[in-house]
């Protein structure tokens, strides 16, 4: 084989239409835009503009509300928190605090909340602004402690 004789397997490249080149083309003069209007111009962008028609998507009820000062939290599991005391990263008492400084969560953000899934182990005290029922549970029945703080009870 020279290399004058290299060819793409057939059907591998197909060329692309060119729109405006002449009426044997198929896609010649209006290039498939139709005759005249906004739309047959170039330079337009009209996503969701229905002449002038009142558009669906302000037709359409809204619903549900978006309450503007609701918390966000930092969630971590039970699972992660093993895991970082299983490396030595996480020791004695564990508080929102120190669990930023080891790199289990990113930032506290309106406080961090525990959830129960993994398992934990270690005999670990925990204090956080949220915990779940059954992260709770799981903290005490591996003899430890995970007390929450009273802004997360409000909530």
């Amino acid at each position: 084989m020279k290399l004058n004789e290299l060819r793409d397997n057939p059907g591998a490249a197909k060329k692309r239409t060119r729109v405006g080149r002449g009426p044997g083309s198929g896609k010649g003069k209006t290039g498939g835009r139709g005759i005249k209007g906004q739309k047959s111009r170039s330079g337009v962008a009209i996503n969701g503009y229905e002449g002038g028609q009142m558009p669906i998507y302000q037709r359409l009820p809204k619903r549900g509300f978006n309450k503007p000062n609701r918390k966000k939290f930092a969630v971590i599991n039970l699972g992660l928190i093993q895991k970082f005391i299983d490396a030595g990263k996480l020791t004695g008492d564990i508080t929102e605090d120190s669990l930023v400084e080891s790199g289990v969560v990113r930032r506290k953000l309106d406080g961090i909340r525990v959830l129960a899934k993994g398992e934990i182990t270690s005999k670990a005290n925990i204090s956080v602004t949220g915990a779940s029922a059954a992260a709770v549970d799981a903290v005490a029945k591996a003899g430890g402690s995970l007390t929450t703080s009273a802004a997360a009870a409000t909530e």
